[in-house]
Protein backbone atom coordinates (compact mmCIF):
# COMPACT_ATOMS: atom_id res chain seq x y z
CA UNK A 1 0.00 0.00 0.00
CA UNK A 2 1.28 3.17 -0.84
CA UNK A 3 1.96 6.34 1.32
CA UNK A 4 -0.48 8.49 -0.04
CA UNK A 5 -3.13 5.16 0.42
CA UNK A 6 -2.49 5.03 4.12
CA UNK A 7 -3.19 8.93 4.72
CA UNK A 8 -6.13 8.74 3.23
CA UNK A 9 -7.70 5.28 4.83
CA UNK A 10 -6.40 6.50 8.11
CA UNK A 11 -8.79 10.37 7.09
CA UNK A 12 -11.49 8.49 5.82
CA UNK A 13 -12.53 6.56 9.48
CA UNK A 14 -13.11 10.20 10.38
CA UNK A 15 -17.29 10.82 9.67
CA UNK A 16 -17.94 12.01 13.27
CA UNK A 17 -18.00 15.86 12.93
CA UNK A 18 -20.79 18.99 12.71
CA UNK A 19 -22.09 19.52 9.97
CA UNK A 20 -20.60 23.04 9.11
CA UNK A 21 -17.49 20.33 9.04
CA UNK A 22 -19.26 18.01 6.93
CA UNK A 23 -20.19 20.37 4.95
CA UNK A 24 -16.54 22.12 4.04
CA UNK A 25 -14.93 18.50 3.30
CA UNK A 26 -17.91 17.33 0.65
CA UNK A 27 -17.64 20.50 -0.74
CA UNK A 28 -14.03 19.83 -1.78
CA UNK A 29 -14.00 16.38 -2.82
CA UNK A 30 -17.13 16.92 -4.84
CA UNK A 31 -14.97 20.32 -6.50
CA UNK A 32 -11.85 17.91 -6.93
CA UNK A 33 -13.34 14.32 -8.05
CA UNK A 34 -17.03 15.26 -8.83
CA UNK A 35 -18.66 15.68 -12.28
CA UNK A 36 -21.84 17.60 -13.42
CA UNK A 37 -23.81 15.50 -15.84
CA UNK A 38 -27.12 16.29 -17.37
CA UNK A 39 -29.70 13.97 -19.37
CA UNK A 40 -32.25 15.49 -20.88
CA UNK A 41 -33.47 18.34 -18.27
CA UNK A 42 -32.52 15.72 -15.44
CA UNK A 43 -29.25 17.49 -13.72
CA UNK A 44 -27.00 14.61 -11.78
CA UNK A 45 -24.24 14.69 -9.81
CA UNK A 46 -21.30 11.96 -9.06
CA UNK A 47 -17.87 11.37 -7.65
CA UNK A 48 -15.40 9.09 -8.73
CA UNK A 49 -12.91 7.60 -7.17
CA UNK A 50 -10.47 3.64 -6.58
CA UNK A 51 -10.48 4.73 -3.26
CA UNK A 52 -13.48 2.45 -1.22
CA UNK A 53 -12.84 4.22 1.90
CA UNK A 54 -13.92 7.66 0.42
CA UNK A 55 -16.62 6.50 -1.83
CA UNK A 56 -18.19 5.31 1.69
CA UNK A 57 -17.30 8.36 3.45
CA UNK A 58 -19.20 10.67 0.69
CA UNK A 59 -22.17 8.02 1.11
CA UNK A 60 -22.30 8.24 4.91
CA UNK A 61 -21.63 12.40 4.74
CA UNK A 62 -24.36 12.78 2.51
CA UNK A 63 -26.83 10.37 4.57
CA UNK A 64 -26.02 11.71 8.19
CA UNK A 65 -25.82 15.34 7.80
CA UNK A 66 -27.63 15.99 4.64
CA UNK A 67 -30.47 13.27 5.01
CA UNK A 68 -29.36 12.31 1.00
CA UNK A 69 -29.85 8.29 0.30
CA UNK A 70 -27.26 8.62 -2.62
CA UNK A 71 -26.25 5.39 -5.12
CA UNK A 72 -23.30 3.68 -4.75
CA UNK A 73 -22.29 1.58 -8.02
CA UNK A 74 -18.67 0.04 -8.76
CA UNK A 75 -17.89 -0.78 -11.84
CA UNK A 76 -14.56 -2.20 -13.47
CA UNK A 77 -11.53 -0.46 -14.22
CA UNK A 78 -10.74 -0.50 -18.22
CA UNK A 79 -7.29 0.66 -17.12
CA UNK A 80 -4.60 -2.21 -17.22
CA UNK A 81 -4.57 -1.82 -12.94
CA UNK A 82 -7.73 -3.54 -13.04
CA UNK A 83 -8.83 -1.32 -10.03
CA UNK A 84 -12.41 -1.11 -9.27
CA UNK A 85 -14.25 2.52 -9.84
CA UNK A 86 -16.41 3.55 -7.24
CA UNK A 87 -19.44 5.89 -7.95
CA UNK A 88 -21.38 8.02 -5.60
CA UNK A 89 -24.32 8.93 -7.79
CA UNK A 90 -27.24 11.70 -6.57
CA UNK A 91 -30.21 12.84 -8.74
CA UNK A 92 -32.50 15.70 -9.00
CA UNK A 93 -34.69 13.03 -7.12
CA UNK A 94 -32.58 13.17 -4.66
CA UNK A 95 -32.14 16.92 -3.88
CA UNK A 96 -29.03 17.41 -6.03
CA UNK A 97 -29.89 21.18 -6.77
CA UNK A 98 -29.77 22.02 -3.37
CA UNK A 99 -26.70 20.01 -2.85
CA UNK A 100 -24.45 22.02 -5.32
CA UNK A 101 -26.17 25.41 -4.06
CA UNK A 102 -25.77 24.38 -0.04
CA UNK A 103 -21.96 23.39 -1.04
CA UNK A 104 -20.96 26.06 -3.20
CA UNK A 105 -20.48 24.20 -6.46
CA UNK A 106 -23.55 26.13 -8.52
CA UNK A 107 -24.57 29.82 -8.39
CA UNK A 108 -27.95 30.97 -9.40
CA UNK A 109 -28.24 34.10 -10.57
CA UNK A 110 -31.69 35.37 -12.65
CA UNK A 111 -32.81 31.84 -12.86
CA UNK A 112 -29.11 31.18 -14.75
CA UNK A 113 -27.03 28.51 -13.26
CA UNK A 114 -23.05 28.17 -13.74
CA UNK A 115 -20.26 26.40 -11.91
CA UNK A 116 -18.45 28.04 -9.09
CA UNK A 117 -14.80 26.93 -9.23
CA UNK A 118 -13.84 29.49 -6.43
CA UNK A 119 -13.65 28.42 -2.77
CA UNK A 120 -16.70 30.42 -1.09
CA UNK A 121 -15.59 32.18 2.12
CA UNK A 122 -18.51 31.09 4.10
CA UNK A 123 -17.28 26.87 3.63
CA UNK A 124 -13.96 27.77 5.49
CA UNK A 125 -14.85 30.37 8.09
CA UNK A 126 -13.63 28.72 10.67
CA UNK A 127 -10.59 26.83 11.71
CA UNK A 128 -12.07 23.91 11.66
CA UNK A 129 -14.27 24.12 8.91
CA UNK A 130 -11.00 24.95 6.91
CA UNK A 131 -9.00 22.24 7.95
CA UNK A 132 -12.18 19.70 6.86
CA UNK A 133 -11.94 21.49 3.56
CA UNK A 134 -8.10 21.03 2.74
CA UNK A 135 -8.90 17.19 4.50
CA UNK A 136 -11.47 16.76 1.92
CA UNK A 137 -9.35 18.57 -1.29
CA UNK A 138 -6.20 15.89 -0.30
CA UNK A 139 -9.11 12.93 -0.31
CA UNK A 140 -10.31 14.02 -3.47
CA UNK A 141 -7.68 14.79 -5.56
CA UNK A 142 -3.77 15.06 -3.59
CA UNK A 143 -0.71 12.27 -3.10
CA UNK A 144 2.58 12.22 -1.16
CA UNK A 145 5.73 10.82 -2.75
CA UNK A 146 7.02 7.85 -0.67
CA UNK A 147 8.96 9.67 2.32
CA UNK A 148 11.87 6.92 2.07
CA UNK A 149 12.62 8.23 -1.30
CA UNK A 150 11.84 12.24 -1.76
CA UNK A 151 9.24 14.71 0.30
CA UNK A 152 6.76 15.84 -2.15
CA UNK A 153 2.70 16.52 -1.95
CA UNK A 154 0.77 17.59 -4.46
CA UNK A 155 -2.70 18.58 -4.77
CA UNK A 156 -3.88 17.87 -8.61
CA UNK A 157 -6.86 20.37 -10.07
CA UNK A 158 -8.36 21.69 -13.21
CA UNK A 159 -8.92 25.11 -12.56
CA UNK A 160 -6.36 27.45 -11.98
CA UNK A 161 -8.95 29.81 -9.79
CA UNK A 162 -9.21 27.04 -7.45
CA UNK A 163 -5.70 26.03 -7.21
CA UNK A 164 -4.70 29.57 -5.90
CA UNK A 165 -7.76 29.91 -3.46
CA UNK A 166 -6.29 26.23 -1.73
CA UNK A 167 -3.47 27.68 -2.06
CA UNK A 168 -3.37 30.58 -0.27
CA UNK A 169 -6.16 28.45 2.35
CA UNK A 170 -2.68 26.39 3.39
CA UNK A 171 -0.49 28.89 3.81
CA UNK A 172 -3.24 30.44 6.45
CA UNK A 173 -2.05 27.90 8.50
CA UNK A 174 1.67 28.99 8.40
CA UNK A 175 2.69 26.49 4.90
CA UNK A 176 4.39 27.64 2.23
CA UNK A 177 2.58 25.25 -0.47
CA UNK A 178 3.02 26.75 -4.18
CA UNK A 179 0.85 26.30 -7.86
CA UNK A 180 2.48 24.95 -10.93
CA UNK A 181 0.86 24.30 -14.14
CA UNK A 182 1.35 20.60 -15.81
CA UNK A 183 -0.40 20.09 -18.69
CA UNK A 184 -3.84 21.16 -18.58
CA UNK A 185 -3.58 20.77 -14.39
CA UNK A 186 -2.98 23.00 -11.70
CA UNK A 187 -0.80 21.71 -9.39
CA UNK A 188 -0.53 22.62 -5.35
CA UNK A 189 2.60 21.48 -3.86
CA UNK A 190 4.84 21.10 -1.15
CA UNK A 191 8.36 19.97 -1.25
CA UNK A 192 9.81 20.12 2.37
CA UNK A 193 9.32 17.42 4.79
CA UNK A 194 8.69 19.30 8.08
CA UNK A 195 5.96 21.32 6.03
CA UNK A 196 4.15 17.82 5.07
CA UNK A 197 4.27 16.57 8.68
CA UNK A 198 2.80 20.43 9.18
CA UNK A 199 -0.38 19.38 6.55
CA UNK A 200 -0.92 16.21 8.10
CA UNK A 201 -1.37 17.31 11.11
CA UNK A 202 -3.73 20.07 9.75
CA UNK A 203 -5.99 17.34 8.05
CA UNK A 204 -6.00 14.60 11.20
CA UNK A 205 -3.58 12.42 9.94
CA UNK A 206 -1.46 11.89 13.28
CA UNK A 207 -0.63 7.81 12.63
CA UNK A 208 0.59 8.81 9.35
CA UNK A 209 2.28 11.84 11.06
CA UNK A 210 3.98 9.73 13.56
CA UNK A 211 5.19 7.40 10.61
CA UNK A 212 6.52 9.86 8.30
CA UNK A 213 8.26 11.76 11.32
CA UNK A 214 10.27 8.60 12.03
CA UNK A 215 11.65 8.22 8.75
CA UNK A 216 12.44 11.56 8.62
CA UNK A 217 14.56 11.19 11.80
CA UNK A 218 16.15 8.03 10.34
CA UNK A 219 16.83 9.45 7.05
CA UNK A 220 18.87 12.66 9.19
CA UNK A 221 20.14 9.89 11.16
CA UNK A 222 22.19 8.45 8.14
CA UNK A 223 22.72 11.63 6.27
CA UNK A 224 24.34 13.25 9.40
CA UNK A 225 26.40 9.29 10.00
CA UNK A 226 27.52 9.74 6.03
CA UNK A 227 28.58 13.04 6.52
CA UNK A 228 31.43 12.40 9.53
CA UNK A 229 32.11 9.42 7.38
CA UNK A 230 32.89 11.73 4.14
CA UNK A 231 34.62 14.46 6.60
CA UNK A 232 36.74 11.19 8.39
CA UNK A 233 37.82 9.84 5.31
CA UNK A 234 38.93 13.33 3.93
CA UNK A 235 40.53 14.68 6.47
CA UNK A 236 42.63 10.63 6.38
CA UNK A 237 42.91 11.15 3.05
CA UNK A 238 44.49 14.71 3.34
CA UNK A 239 46.55 13.77 6.75
CA UNK A 240 47.96 10.15 4.43
CA UNK A 241 49.16 13.17 1.51
CA UNK A 242 50.43 15.32 3.84
CA UNK A 243 52.64 12.40 5.23
CA UNK A 244 53.46 10.80 2.18
CA UNK A 245 54.62 14.26 0.87
CA UNK A 246 56.88 15.17 4.09
CA UNK A 247 59.24 11.88 4.02
CA UNK A 248 59.48 12.15 0.49
CA UNK A 249 60.92 16.29 1.25
CA UNK A 250 63.08 14.06 4.10
CA UNK A 251 64.59 11.53 1.80
CA UNK A 252 65.23 14.09 -0.91
CA UNK A 253 67.31 16.00 1.67
CA UNK A 254 68.54 12.98 3.43
CA UNK A 255 70.18 11.97 -0.60
CA UNK A 256 71.25 15.90 -1.60
CA UNK A 257 72.71 17.14 1.72
CA UNK A 258 71.93 14.65 4.79
CA UNK A 259 69.75 15.75 7.74
CA UNK A 260 72.83 16.56 9.42
CA UNK A 261 72.46 19.57 7.82
CA UNK A 262 69.43 20.74 9.18
CA UNK A 263 69.11 22.76 12.18
CA UNK A 264 68.47 20.64 15.51
CA UNK A 265 64.91 21.64 16.04
CA UNK A 266 64.22 20.38 12.25
CA UNK A 267 66.22 17.47 12.05
CA UNK A 268 64.55 15.72 15.04
CA UNK A 269 61.19 15.88 13.32
CA UNK A 270 62.10 15.12 10.00
CA UNK A 271 63.97 11.67 11.71
CA UNK A 272 60.81 11.24 14.02
CA UNK A 273 58.94 11.46 10.61
CA UNK A 274 60.94 9.18 9.10
CA UNK A 275 60.66 6.35 11.61
CA UNK A 276 56.71 6.72 12.35
CA UNK A 277 55.18 7.80 8.92
CA UNK A 278 51.40 7.25 9.68
CA UNK A 279 51.40 9.26 12.92
CA UNK A 280 49.66 12.20 13.44
CA UNK A 281 50.99 15.60 13.80
CA UNK A 282 49.86 15.72 17.86
CA UNK A 283 51.14 12.19 18.24
CA UNK A 284 55.03 13.23 16.62
CA UNK A 285 55.20 16.58 18.92
CA UNK A 286 54.44 14.31 22.25
CA UNK A 287 57.88 12.54 21.30
CA UNK A 288 59.68 15.17 21.49
CA UNK A 289 61.36 15.94 24.63
CA UNK A 290 60.26 19.07 25.31
CA UNK A 291 56.92 18.02 23.88
CA UNK A 292 55.82 20.27 20.95
CA UNK A 293 52.17 21.40 19.96
CA UNK A 294 50.83 20.46 16.80
CA UNK A 295 51.02 23.50 15.09
CA UNK A 296 55.11 23.52 15.90
CA UNK A 297 55.18 20.66 14.63
CA UNK A 298 53.07 21.69 11.25
CA UNK A 299 55.90 24.72 10.88
CA UNK A 300 58.86 22.92 11.28
CA UNK A 301 57.78 20.64 8.37
CA UNK A 302 56.73 22.84 6.33
CA UNK A 303 60.26 24.65 6.83
CA UNK A 304 61.43 21.07 5.83
CA UNK A 305 59.37 21.10 2.38
CA UNK A 306 60.21 24.21 1.87
CA UNK A 307 64.32 23.39 1.76
CA UNK A 308 62.95 20.31 -0.22
CA UNK A 309 61.64 22.34 -2.73
CA UNK A 310 64.88 25.15 -3.19
CA UNK A 311 66.80 21.83 -3.66
CA UNK A 312 64.36 20.45 -6.46
CA UNK A 313 64.88 23.94 -8.04
CA UNK A 314 68.82 23.82 -7.56
CA UNK A 315 68.51 20.68 -9.66
CA UNK A 316 66.71 21.91 -12.27
CA UNK A 317 68.84 24.83 -12.88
Amino acid sequence: MSFSSKVKGEICRYVDMPKEEALAELSAIMKVSGTLAFSGRQLSFRVTTENPALARLVFTLLKDHFGIHSKLMVKRSNSLKKNNIYMVLITEEMGVKELLNETGILKEVNGLMSLDYAIDDSMVSTDEAARAYIRGSFLGGASISNPEKTYHLEFVTHSVEYAEDLCKLINKFGLNSKVIQRKSSYIVYIKEGEQIVDLLNIIGAHSSLLELENIRIMKEMRNNVNRLVNCETANLSKTVNAAVRQVESIKLIQREIGLSRLPQNLREVAELRLEYPDESLKELGEMLNPPVGKSGINHRLRKIEKIANELKHEENI
